[in-house]
């Protein structure tokens, strides 16, 4: 989960390319057999590559054949994983908050409030970007880009909450986290598998659906309006249900990093990773389902 956005890439857990290459030495119920790899260097689906990490002296070593000893010391846990999600989303909402108290949306503050918006979500594209090229995971890069989206989201909400529908913010608040819950749930009760075509089909999608939205930036930008009216009316509706859907399977790609991650022994420092990958497929539900809303409820 090298990867800080949920839409453009995901790298797994392996520090020398593409996604992470686990131990197949360690089968789970239901996971591949002895001497296979779901998570090969290169290919996030491919067969037969080693764990990248058999250097940590704290991951899992086998004893027997498919019988891993506990592991020990220095590696990921879902309690890390919980603990780093719940420091970076708090620090989104704390300056979320913040941000919109300290920063009227009134129509004699808008234009500043705004500025101000659009430097920290540029800063924190800034911050991500950084820290996606970092061998190793930076806290405090991974909490200066949250407390920054933080104030970028804070201005939105409450921007969107004044001027288009009242009361939407917290609607899609319990919209994201009711995604988030169902997509565990399905994840966790198999009814969503993560296969090398589920991979494919995501991404592409994902692809097609990022290029689409900047042409129509292109366009609104150059042309004025909402450019080709991806983002308003009947095709906005689509496309925002298009988003939240492609967030929900990225967070069931997190999830499966994750549960790999812990199971083959990932360095604890990975957990900051996980909880980077996380809050950035949040945030794009978030916001995806604010506008979905929005145009729901709205003039458009």
């Amino acid at each position: 989960m090298r990867s800080s956005n949920p839409v453009f890439s995901r790298r797994g857990f392996s520090r020398d390319a593409g996604y992470a290459g686990f131990n197949a030495q360690q089968p789970q119920a239901g996971g591949p057999a002895v001497g296979t790899n779901p998570y090969a260097t290169g290919n996030p689906y491919a067969q037969g590559a080693a764990n990248p990490y058999a250097t940590n002296p704290y991951a899992p070593q086998d004893t027997q054949l498919g019988a891993p000893q506990q592991a020990r010391g220095n590696v990921m846990t879902i309690d890390d994983v919980v603990s780093r999600t719940a420091m970076t989303l708090g620090t989104v909402v704390v300056t979320a908050v913040l941000s919109w108290l300290l920063l009227p949306v009134d129509p004699a503050n808008l234009g500043k409030s705004y500025g101000i918006a659009i430097g920290a979500g540029l800063v924190a594209l800034v911050l991500s970007l950084v820290q996606s090229f970092k061998r190793k995971p930076s806290p405090a890069l991974i909490l200066g880009y949250a407390a920054f989206e933080g104030v970028f989201l804070g201005v939105i909400s409450a921007a969107v909450s004044t001027y288009i529908a009242d009361g939407v913010v917290i609607q899609a608040v319990l919209g994201t986290m009711s995604v988030f819950a169902g997509v565990l749930l399905a994840y966790k009760m198999g009814w969503i598998r993560v296969t090398r075509r589920f991979y494919g089909f995501v991404m592409a999608a994902a692809m097609g659906f990022v290029l689409l939205m900047a042409v129509n930036l292109l366009f609104s930008v150059f042309g004025g309006g909402d450019g080709l009216g991806f983002r308003s009316g009947g095709l906005g509706i689509v496309f925002g249900i298009v988003g939240i859907v492609l967030g929900a399977c990225f967070l069931a790609l997190d999830f499966k990093q994750v549960e790999d991650g812990v199971t083959y022994g990932a360095p604890r420092e990975e957990a900051w990773l996980a909880a980077f990958g996380l809050t950035m497929t949040l945030v794009w539900i978030y916001l995806e389902m604010l506008r979905l809303l929005s145009i729901l409820q709205g003039d458009d």
